[in-house]
């Protein structure tokens, strides 16, 4: 067995889960931190403004991002079940095919990503002055979608064959050079926020290339041309295992732009504080989407090998673990957030005072709530690992009714308040259809018995 990948059927589930998580934790950490530095040398160097036009493009990019996650982390659950099943020719049939697939569907996204951006942005009232600050950078992104693609299968593959240090490296790698090239271009050279997006895009073709390097020498993945051929039957199979979770990943994307769209309507400082809020989102949610993926490889492996009763005593111990990790960093966010979100924020005093006490208010309010969003990725990544990605998606449109039905009513209750509170009832809803879900399939596969 090489040492770029790891076996989940046997040991102490909470440790390997861990061992797991721990890197992919450490990843997305760098992961963050490059967002967070494009955040915080635009908001410092460019002003409100440009970070607002950075928050007019959240929504729409991470549609983007959702797709192409959705596409690779749902191809990559069959090369788990394969490679805990031990079968090897059918693993590389299963890359093979992904690599195919995940080409295919990068150019169709390219296509219809460009096409739409502009329309997108008028839809959803975008403010003129942010406007064409906007398109710029999501133009920009949107045309290193190929890249994207790459990094996410690739990464997501070796994820699946147990190896999380591989993808950190090449993510600490990648965030090293994000930050230098966001110094560089923006604050050097003077290149905007189109700096600032290049900068993204050659990060992740390093690490791209970083992983691709790995790949190349396990020789459990020696593709020949025939397995980038596919038959139907394995199309179908991967398509029936990616599109819900791309599906998941818009619809939940497309809640988000109706919340853009409503924001937006209530001006320019308010829009900064959102987004100076929103950019931490990803440092509230670092460990669950790390227990996530986790678990996705974890589940998956052991579907394969028929462990049923470790698929349960793992999602029990990786529950614990997320629950107080959870409390953690929301102890952490309460008594720093102020300083947190302040540092994105540059403007006359009164605009900072005015944003910052508005991202500091929707930081707490996320904070207190975090362990809801941390069952939801424990329980929605486990489901999938089971090979459910329909449930998941189901969940996902639980959480677009939730988050678009309470953020047009509840602003008329509680006025700007009510749309920090529609993030938190979609976590609600979702919750409430993964965990019945879960309990559920778990029944049906195994019953009440403790073995398979």
């Amino acid at each position: 067995m090489s040492k770029s990948t790891q076996v989940m059927t046997a040991g102490k589930p909470w440790k390997l889960i861990l061992s797991l998580a721990l890197p992919l934790m450490f990843g997305n950490i760098f992961q963050q931190l490059y967002t967070v530095m494009d955040t915080l040398i635009v908001g410092r160097v460019l002003g409100v403004h440009t970070l607002a036009a950075l928050g007019a493009s959240d929504w729409l990019n991470w549609m983007i991002l959702g797709l192409v996650t959705g596409i690779t982390q749902g191809f990559c659950i069959l090369a788990a079940q394969k490679f805990g099943a031990g079968k090897t020719e059918e693993l590389r049939e299963a890359v093979g095919a992904s690599v195919t697939l995940s080409v295919i569907s990068a150019v169709v996204i390219e296509v219809a990503a460009q096409a739409l951006v502009t329309p997108l942005l008028r839809l959803l009232d975008t403010p003129a002055d942010i406007l064409p600050t906007a398109l710029l950078y999501l133009r920009i992104l949107f045309a290193g979608i190929p890249i994207v693609m790459a990094y996410n299968l690739l990464a997501s593959l070796l994820r699946a064959l147990g190896d999380g240090r591989t993808p950190l490296q090449a993510m600490v790698v990648a965030s090293i050079l994000n930050i230098l090239l966001d110094i560089l271009f923006v604050a050097g050279f003077h290149m905007g926020v189109g700096g600032a997006a290049a900068a993204t895009l050659i990060a992740q073709a390093v690490a791209s290339l970083y992983c691709l390097r790995v790949i190349l020498r396990l020789e459990i993945l020696r593709i020949r041309p025939a397995h980038l051929r596919p038959d139907r039957r394995l199309v179908w199979q991967l398509f029936a295992l990616g599109t819900p979770m791309a599906a998941q990943n818009t619809i939940i994307a497309i809640g988000g732009l109706v919340i853009q769209s409503i924001v937006n309507g209530y001006g320019v400082i308010f829009i900064a504080g959102y987004t100076a809020t929103n950019k931490l989102y990803g440092i509230l949610e670092i460990a669950a989407t790390s227990y996530g993926y986790a678990m996705v490889t974890y589940v998956g492996q052991n579907l394969g090998a028929g462990l049923g009763d470790r698929i349960r005593k793992g999602v029990r111990h990786a529950a614990g673990i997320a629950l107080a990790t959870s409390v953690v960093i929301a102890v952490v966010m309460l008594l720093a957030g102020r300083i947190l979100v302040g540092s994105f924020i540059k403007g006359t005093p009164q605009e900072t005072a005015a944003a910052t006490d508005i991202a500091y208010h929707y930081l707490v309010i996320m904070s207190v709530f975090l362990p809801i969003l941390y069952l939801l990725h424990l329980y929605r990544s486990s489901l999938q690992g089971m090979g459910d990605t329909v449930l998941p998606m189901v969940s996902g449109i639980a959480e677009f009714v939730m988050r678009t039905g309470s953020a047009l009513t509840l602003p008329r209750l509680l006025g700007q308040e009510g749309i920090f509170y529609a993030e938190i009832l979609a976590w609600v809803g979702a919750d409430m259809i993964l965990i019945t879900a879960y309990y559920i399939r778990v029944y049906m596969l195994w019953g009440r018995s403790q073995k398979p």
